[in-house]
């Protein structure tokens, strides 16, 4: 790996000033890497977001497989650096769904009502292939703004919720 880390997920390393990071006219993530590739719906994700949030960042395309791992973000241009912060914000900002007060109509796009952990919100809904189950019962939602909302335990949703639920599954 070089002094200021990135390698691609075929080893090769590179420098973090040279990743070319953009916005596409979809608002996905949309990284050059140091050889010319261009990978787009790239998501940042860190390996220790806890313990060490500004060093090991992972892109991952699409499919969850990682493209690109960067050593520390410091590394990056200002610019790009900014850009990776406000995507990984956006991805870890992720609220519990408790209760699903409405959606309106049959299938996507919709409008959501529901009460967080945090409160109570509303949503709009693309894409029926927005609400995703990761695993038997816990279920992931991404709205239009690319935020995500997730139900930690299906079950635990009221009878009401989870009906609405059944409606995307």
């Amino acid at each position: 790996m070089s002094s200021d880390g990135a390698t691609d997920g075929d080893g090769r390393a590179g420098t973090a000033r040279e990743l070319d990071l953009g916005i596409d006219s979809f608002g996905r993530l949309v990284l050059v890497t140091p050889d010319g590739r261009r990978h787009v719906g790239v998501e940042p994700v860190r390996a220790f977001p806890i313990s060490d949030p500004r060093r090991w960042v992972s892109f991952c395309d699409p499919d969850g497989r990682e493209v690109l791992s960067l050593q520390s973000i410091d590394e990056l241009s200002p610019a790009a650096r900014q850009l990776v912060e406000e995507e990984l914000a956006l991805r870890e900002f992720v609220p519990v769904i408790v209760r699903i007060e409405r959606v309106s109509g049959e299938g996507a796009p919709s409008q959501w009502e529901v009460v967080t952990d945090r409160g109570p919100t509303h949503f709009a809904l693309d894409n029926e292939d927005d609400v995703r189950r990761l695993g038997a019962h816990r279920v992931l939602i991404t709205d239009s703004r690319k935020l995500r909302y997730q139900i930690p335990d299906s079950r635990a949703l009221d009878h009401h919720s989870r009906r609405i639920l059944e409606r995307f599954f």
